[in-house]
């Protein structure tokens, strides 16, 4: 697991909040669209090591109004609280996504 971009500048300082935690995806990332081109919602779960940042879209319906599942694909970004680095994990549920991160964490840092 490297940084995604490790062409960037140092990092910013580390995030205290998750409102910093965002900004710092906001600085870095695009900025996902609803498919009617508005900004979609960000929302942000903070848990021990990181901050998990991930759009959510609404759920689309076919043409008799039952809902599709979700395109397959995508990403979650995790800023580090220590560092302020920034990895992407999956789309995988919350806890799947905190879970994959701690384990490369781990992987990266054997004392952490």
């Amino acid at each position: 697991m490297t940084p995604d971009n490790p062409a960037l500048p140092q990092n910013p300082a580390p995030p205290n909040t998750p409102e910093e935690a965002l900004a710092i995806v906001r600085s870095r990332y695009a900025q996902p669209k609803l498919p009617d081109g508005t900004p979609a919602p960000m929302h942000v779960h903070e848990f021990d090591i990181g901050y998990l940042v991930y759009a959510t879209f609404p759920p689309v319906a076919d043409t008799t109004g039952q809902p599709r599942p979700s395109a397959p694909g995508g990403s979650k970004i995790v800023v580090a609280k220590d560092t302020g680095e920034t990895v992407t994990v999956p789309n995988y549920p919350t806890e799947a996504a905190i879970a994959l991160y701690r384990k490369q964490y781990r992987a990266r840092r054997p004392n952490a």
